[in-house]
């Protein structure tokens, strides 16, 4: 990775009105309306910011808003970058390192994801506190690592531990059900088979997803607090295991999303 490449990002996105943004907001499949929240919103598509990558999935729109979300200003990635694009983690998590260095202190991820855990059913929200890395590879691992920050991050308390207890405080008080969970992260795009969910049971993952891993890693890797929900769309019961509908987990997933906004808009309010 080069700095000079971040610089140049940093500075068209400056250069359009990007000004000191303090949260960074990554939403994930079928979780787009959040940015219609957002006031004075500015817009740079990914395609016209230098050396950032370009969102290939159908349903992940590619640009960055920039504005102001309960008074606060924000940054929000719609759509995201996945390995299964044929991208590497480097570009994956390009995207974290330009919102840090444009200045956010915290960092909010939501991604759809399939139940593992069988007591979480279909349209659940999960609150993510922690994962299981099964991409096979890291988005720190590179010669000058060490330019950024520390080359062996400390992963202890991945997901921050005092967002964690406010969206569950904040879920009760808004009579919104969460559920809380190990959230694993396999490269994909092919769903899982049966002996792959038993195998992530006995892992001790309660959902299963393509995404998010490598961006909280770089969260660490920088000392960014960082909170991360799934919105469970499949039941993965592999004694019961039926055909995926993907525009039924996009459906479900668009179902459950203005639980999760208003989660999101309750947090960035009290934090």
């Amino acid at each position: 990775m080069i700095k000079k490449e971040l610089d140049e990002s940093v500075a068209y996105l400056k250069s359009k009105g990007f000004d000191a943004p303090e949260i960074g907001i990554i939403l994930g499949t079928g979780l787009g309306k959040l940015v219609d929240e957002i006031e004075n919103s500015i817009e740079a598509h990914y395609n016209n910011i230098p050396f950032f990558p370009l969102a290939t999935v159908e349903f992940h729109t590619g640009k960055l808003i920039y504005g102001t979300l309960q008074g606060k200003k924000v940054v929000v990635m719609q759509g995201r970058f996945h390995l299964y694009e044929g991208y590497d983690l480097l570009d994956v998590t390009y995207p974290i390192r330009v919102m840090h260095q444009l200045g956010i202190q915290k960092l909010f991820v939501s991604n759809a994801a399939g139940a593992i855990n069988l007591d979480y059913k279909k349209g659940d929200i999960m609150l993510i506190e922690d994962h299981i890395n099964l991409q096979g590879g890291s988005p720190l691992a590179f010669k000058n690592v060490a330019e950024f920050g520390d080359r062996f991050a400390d992963m202890s308390e991945p997901y921050h531990l005092e967002m964690r207890q406010k969206l569950v405080a904040i879920a009760k008080r808004e009579n919104i059900s969460i559920q809380t969970g190990v959230y694993a992260s396999v490269v994909g795009p092919q769903l899982e088979t049966k002996a792959e969910y038993r195998m992530l049971k006995i892992l001790g993952a309660d959902a299963v997803g393509m995404s998010t891993v490598p961006e909280v890693i770089v969260a660490n890797h920088l000392r960014l607090p960082v909170v991360a929900v799934s919105v469970l769309t499949d039941e993965c019961d592999p004694d019961n295991l039926k055909p995926v509908n993907i525009a039924e987990i996009i459906e479900i997933a668009g179902t459950t999303e203005p639980k999760m906004i208003q989660l999101f808009k309750e947090l960035i309010k009290e934090i």
